[in-house]
Formats: C-alpha cells, structure tokens, sequence
C-alpha cells in the first residue's frame, strides 16, 4: 500500500453498505452485502481524481484487513478485489469454502 494511504481510516457506512476510504475531495469505496457470517465485495470504485493514484488497491487491501479481524469469510465477486486476490493469494485463506 503505497506510504499516503497507511495512516487514513477505513469507514464502513453500513448505511451506504459500502467501505470508504476518504482522500481529501476524492472517494474509494467498495459496496459490500452482507450475511451471518460472511461478505460479498461487489464493486470497487474511486473517484476520477484518485485514479492511477493507488486508492483502489489501499481499500483493498484496508478492507480485506477488516474482513479477517471481524472473522467474516470472502466472497470476492468484484472483479478488482478477484484480481487482487489472483497477487496476492496469501489473503485466499478468509475466502468463502
């Protein structure tokens, strides 16, 4: 995760149902579902002025983090989060069995 983006927190808007990682003007965000126990990540998105910056890949892997610590299982359906996942297969372990 590049340097900018370690200190900033991830929100989670359940309200929203979605992750947010907030960057000055700019927004990542990942809209989620979620059951008893697990959490769909559906779709990733950054705002125009955060593109090419690392934003997506920092809610990734902020949320993925937050996904193990509240022991919830992955179903990744985000084709980002997916690609993610193929480089880096270590985060395969909180994947839905």
């Amino acid at each position: 995760m590049k340097e900018q983006y370690q200190e900033m927190p991830l929100v989670r808007n359940e309200e929203e149902r979605q992750f947010e990682l907030h960057v000055g003007d700019g927004l990542a965000r990942i809209v989620y579902a979620e059951g008893k126990d697990r959490i769909a990540l559906l779709h990733t998105e950054v705002t125009p002025d955060l593109e090419g910056q690392g934003a997506a890949t920092a809610i990734i892997e902020k949320t993925l983090v937050y996904i193990e610590e509240h022991h919830l299982k992955l179903l990744p359906l985000c084709p980002l989060v997916g690609a993610y996942l193929e480089r880096h297969p270590e985060w395969k372990r909180i994947l839905v069995d």
